[in-house]
């Protein structure tokens, strides 16, 4: 169940999604339903530094880096690929030339959350749209096991239980509607 709510500053706004005995709130954005036919307006994560630094040269390039990717969905498969699965570590060169191993480090790690809590406060309606474009510009498969891993290390149990059960149910709604298989038992 989604509850609408407002948060703190303009244009801040968010979902409280129940999930089991659990409610998590989530800030969304600015984030028009899908089913207005408008251009979602998705936020590129910061850097998570507040410093002058962190809003200079190199959080420009981390922009321009992620603007590239068009969905939201897409900008959470590439941040899991920067993470090396045998260390947990993210790498990125250019990120890492500019602000150094830790500092980028850090950022990549933040930035990974971010985009993930982002396309959980998406309506179901909104990921719907956004994971549909991913596939069809990809042509990735569409069964869910490729796309479990995609959850941050930083991210809470309730939040992967979230994302695996709207990633499931999103991915089945997208099979039936290009004419997946659909059996039904005769008595």
């Amino acid at each position: 169940m989604l509850v609408p709510w407002l948060g703190s500053g303009p244009g801040r706004q968010g979902r409280i999604r129940t999930v089991g005995w659990y409610r998590i709130g989530i800030w969304t954005g600015r984030a028009p339903s899908a089913a207005t036919g408008k251009v979602r307006e998705t936020l590129l994560p910061d850097l998570g530094d507040k410093s002058p630094a962190g809003r200079g040269p190199a959080a420009d390039l981390w922009r321009r880096t992620l603007a590239q990717i068009p969905t939201v969905f897409g900008r959470l498969a590439y941040l899991t690929s920067l993470r090396d699965s045998s260390t947990g570590r993210y790498s990125h060169a250019a990120l890492t030339n500019v602000l150094g191993e830790e500092d980028a480090e850090r950022a990549l790690r933040h930035s990974h959350h971010q985009v993930f809590s982002q396309w959980l406060g998406f309506s179901l309606a909104d990921q719907k749209a956004d994971l549909d474009e991913y596939l069809r510009a990809t042509g990735r498969p569409r069964e869910a096991h490729y796309y479990r891993h995609l959850a941050p290390p930083t991210a809470r149990d309730i939040e992967r239980q979230l994302y695996l059960t709207d990633l499931e149910t999103l991915l089945e709604l997208l099979k039936f509607e290009q004419g997946g298989v659909f059996l039904i038992r005769e008595a």
